[in-house]
């Protein structure tokens, strides 16, 4: 039977979470634990005893992102309609994506195993953006003939875009442009 945790050591936990949060969305997967745990004013080992590997770190952190681009997707097709959903949601990941190295990166399939861990429907952000997409094809706002690799295509391209040229004029016409060539 575990213990519960110290106050000082969720603390740390924490603060560790909050860092490592911070650095992956700025510079990627490639920075070292040990980068994480000097920015966090913490040990290698504080950081070892809370998450056994660089991948249990991330997990944690992208386990809770991804959670919650499960329910902002869920929530949209309620809210808005899957057809504009699914359009807000595209957008909202053109944002994620421009501002989270790490999520891109994991997304990608780099350093961390993505598909495991969507096996867990509450994790698995392309199910639930397919099926804004299959409910956007039903509703008539979206081309048949367009599926969930061409729509992860099109959102790289406008990450890429908005990471090297951040105009939000530039923005705007590409989700116009991305929104035009999808309507049937």
């Amino acid at each position: 039977m575990s213990r519960p945790m110290r106050a000082d050591a969720q603390r740390n936990r924490a603060r560790v979470l909050e860092v490592a949060a911070e650095t992956f969305a700025a510079e990627g997967l490639s920075v070292p634990v040990h980068e994480i745990a000097r920015r966090a004013g913490v040990g290698t080992g504080t950081v070892s005893r809370h998450f056994p590997t660089k991948e249990a770190l991330f997990q944690a952190i992208l386990l809770d992102r991804m959670e919650q681009l499960v329910r902002m997707a869920e929530e949209l097709a309620e809210s808005e309609g899957e057809a504009e959903g699914f359009f807000v949601f595209f957008s909202r990941m053109v944002d994620e994506g421009a501002a989270n190295r790490g999520l891109v990166d994991a997304l990608a399939g780099a350093g961390f195993d993505f598909e495991a861990v969507a096996a867990d429907g509450k994790y698995d952000v392309m199910g639930a953006w397919r099926s804004l997409l299959e409910g956007a094809q039903r509703a008539g706002a979206i081309r048949a003939d367009a599926d969930i690799a061409d729509v992860k295509s099109l959102l790289t391209g406008c990450i890429d875009r908005e990471r090297n040229t951040p105009d939000p004029t530039a923005r705007t016409r590409m989700l116009t442009i991305i929104r035009t060539g999808l309507h049937p």
